[in-house]
């Protein structure tokens, strides 16, 4: 179950209704006319899980994921999340920065006879994602044409290059619907196929999302349209928004968020003006001894959403021991550090409060495949209905793309 607190101490008038009805309208028409297909995947990647039941994953005991942005953060923020609530998983590495010590690294970790690889991404011929590829066949020294292929999946766009190669090579392959983009793809097969082959219940998390997105739709989830009218309202004096976990099992969680929302709203709008909404992702207890500072008694362009989790489902007390000098601090004694980390999410809450900061909670009663599949769904919503509302398209990347035309030029010298 997720809680959510009021938004930002938000009350609507008859012009935000208009914008709310609006944006409503805009998302209704982009799910229905199935132009943006992120809404329907709860429901229609569920052909995947059947699909890979197929696939003969006996001596698989480790899966090495090559993608980049989209096609790895969703991954590694579910795997993060339910690693510590799911037993006898597969290990999964990841390669998807450019790092030689980190590539050197995450080869050396590789067992070849125990892995099942995974190129993903959605163009087919994104830069870091292709060298990985071929960094990997060399150290392997992985067979395409031999037995090896069996140990090679591609999920990539219908027709993509690597598609292309993945047919020559006759490997298995699964696809990317053309009008889900990268950033929104985590519950495609980007997310769902690997995640399941490594033992996590993605029939939950595909749950979960179905039923948030089908509320949403139902109008159960006003609060939603609330938040991303605040947002949208606000845009110019809180143009900052901080997203604040507190687990660290969700800090993965916050670096999908960054890019979802980053990618998706730092935009030039209809009438040619440069809008966007900066997101930050920080993490409790931690960061409340380092940005927290700069939130309180820095300028005042900040909106904080607090992220905490009532029952960690971990048994872990404080022991009674009382330490010469630092007595003072014996009043925490025999309490659960469940019930500390939270006493530190109010707290912090509490002070920006005080402060007249902007703030709101999502509270997921405990993590598990459903909530987590929720939490997607949201912020997926969410980023769409401020899209709405700022007049920008939201699933274009062209500044990313300016990036990759200047690096291929340049390489290409």
């Amino acid at each position: 179950m997720l809680k959510f607190s009021e938004s930002f101490n938000f009350h609507s008038n008859s012009n935000d209704e208009l914008i709310m009805k609006k944006a409503m309208t805009t998302v209704q028409n982009e799910m229905q006319s199935n132009t943006i297909g992120y809404y329907k995947l709860p429901l229609d990647s569920c052909t995947h899980l059947e699909n890979i039941k197929n696939l003969d994953t006996n001596d698989i005991k480790q899966l090495v994921i090559m993608g980049i942005g989209g096609s790895s953060l969703g991954i590694k923020a579910i795997a993060s999340m339910l690693s510590p609530y799911t037993k006898n998983t597969k290990e999964i590495l990841f390669l998807e920065n450019s790092d030689p010590i980190t590539i050197t690294d995450t080869l050396k970790k590789i067992k070849k006879d125990e892995a099942l690889f995974f190129i993903i991404s959605k163009s087919g011929s994104t830069i870091e994602t292709t060298s990985m590829l071929k960094t990997v066949i060399g150290y392997c020294k992985l067979e395409l044409e031999g037995q090896d292929s069996k140990r090679l999946i591609v999920i990539t766009d219908k027709g993509s290059v690597l598609s292309t190669f993945a047919q020559h090579y006759k490997l298995k392959e699964f696809n990317i619907p053309d009008n889900v983009g990268g950033r929104f793809s985590v519950l495609s097969a980007v997310g769902v196929v690997p995640l399941a082959l490594a033992g996590f219940d993605m029939t939950g998390v595909l749950k979960g999302a179905e039923i948030f997105t089908k509320n949403f739709f139902d109008a159960k989830e006003n609060h939603i349209l609330q938040k991303a009218v605040y947002l949208y309202k606000n845009a110019k004096n809180e143009s900052i928004n901080v997203l604040f976990s507190y687990a660290d099992n969700l800090e993965n969680f916050t670096k999908w968020y960054v890019q979802l929302w980053g990618e998706s709203l730092g935009k030039i709008d209809i009438n040619g003006n440069k809008v966007g909404l900066t997101p930050i992702g920080l993490t409790g207890a931690v960061d409340q001894h380092s940005f927290l500072q700069l939130i309180i008694e820095g300028p005042e362009n900040k909106n904080v959403t607090f992220i905490n989790i009532e029952d960690f489902q971990v048994d872990l007390d404080i022991p009674n021991i009382s330490l010469y000098g630092i007595e003072k601090t014996d009043f925490i004694n025999g309490q659960s550090f469940n019930t500390l980390i939270n006493a530190q999410c109010d707290a912090t809450m509490q002070s920006l409060i005080d402060e007249n900061i902007s703030t709101d909670m999502i509270t997921l009663d405990k993590i598990s495949a459903k909530n987590i599949g929720k939490l997607i769904a949201y912020y997926e919503i969410l980023t769409s209905l401020v899209g709405a509302m700022l007049e920008v398209d939201t699933y274009n990347q062209p500044g990313v793309e300016l990036g990759k035309q200047i690096l291929y030029r340049n390489l290409e010298k």
